[in-house]
């Protein structure tokens, strides 16, 4: 979530509507201003409260530029003080502004409760948004993600249909994940990828090679993964070995990555960035499958004994310098 940046739109569109008529010359130099001092533009609750979310999740990204000079103790308790801070932060928020989603959402997940308490915590705060400002409607002639004012309640949806994947309700993660995908089709939050690993356990083919045909075939970690774990599951060996092969090539420390998982922090609020055919990627997929191939128990075990596909992995640790864990079925 880029706080910072979303608060300028905000802030700029509002004051557009009080000033009437613009150009779009004016409007951009009205930005630049906006840009330059936001604070000089917050005139209501809706948007005080938004400041302070966005300068919570600024601060907590500063917070962690030294966090790979720490031990794992020393990095647990930082992360468990980071938490306290911003679920400080959105209470004071949304003890200004009751209906600031954002600063709920954030207040939920800076609780860092078990994934099956988080998902019902976020649907009871989806019920509550619902009943007070409604759903948001599906832009039929655009994407619901260009308006900047709806982009909370999308946010919302996504990471309930993320901590659907994280608890095995594979089909209701996949039922919102589309449901986003409507309302939302140019897919700023990644929906897709969180419906390709549901439909893959699903082992739903149609839906996987039709979102596969959706996104002109450009695949990724979480489609050649899923793509392996979809062919597993339908008992296709061969095409499986295949796939996990193509996994493997095409996503950077593939075979590493899932022989030797790595640790992705709580989602806050939503996927972190992270550069094509990347290390981050890759990590990034391999996590969010893992529930998924934890339900799968022989999955890990059967990757492990293809051929090639341990040599790969154990290569890649020592070329780079990665730590190598004996693995073990």
């Amino acid at each position: 979530m880029r706080g910072q940046e979303e608060l300028v739109r905000r802030l700029a569109l509002k004051r557009r509507r009080q000033l009437g008529t613009m150009s779009e010359e004016a409007y951009a130099e009205l930005e630049l201003a906006v840009r330059d001092d936001p604070t000089r533009f917050v005139d209501d609750a809706q948007e005080e409260a938004f400041a302070l979310v966005a300068q919570a999740l600024a601060d907590l990204e500063r917070s962690q530029h030294d966090d790979d000079l720490l031990d794992d103790q020393q990095y647990l308790r930082q992360r468990e003080k980071r938490l306290v801070k911003l679920g400080a932060a959105c209470s004071q928020a949304l003890q200004i502004d009751e209906n600031c989603i954002d600063a709920a959402l954030l207040f939920a997940l800076s609780k860092d409760l078990p994934p099956s308490q988080t998902a019902v915590a976020l649907v009871e705060l989806e019920e509550q948004c619902v009943q007070r400002s409604g759903d948001v409607e599906t832009c039929v002639a655009g994407d619901a993600w260009t308006n900047v004012f709806e982009r909370p309640m999308l946010r919302l949806h996504n990471a309930i249909a993320h901590y659907c994947l994280c608890t095995a309700r594979y089909s209701q993660a996949r039922e919102r994940s589309i449901d986003l995908l409507t309302k939302a089709p140019l897919d700023a939050l990644g929906a897709r990828l969180t419906c390709v690993l549901a439909m893959a356990r699903l082992e739903d083919e149609d839906g996987f090679y039709w979102l596969e045909a959706r996104e002109g075939h450009r695949g990724n970690a979480w489609f050649h993964l899923g793509r392996a774990i979809l062919l597993y599951k339908l008992g296709r060996m061969p095409a499986a070995r295949r796939a996990l092969g193509g996994y493997d090539r095409l996503c950077t420390a593939g075979a590493y990555v899932l022989l030797q998982p790595v640790f992705v922090d709580t989602y806050l609020p939503d996927r972190p960035s992270f550069s094509p055919q990347s290390f981050s990627e890759t990590v990034l997929a391999v996590h969010e499958a893992d529930p998924i191939i934890s339900d799968i128990p022989d999955f890990a075990a059967w990757a492990c004994d293809q051929p090639g596909f341990l040599d790969s992995a154990q290569d890649y640790a020592r070329r780079n310098g990665m730590e190598w864990r004996d693995w073990e079925e």
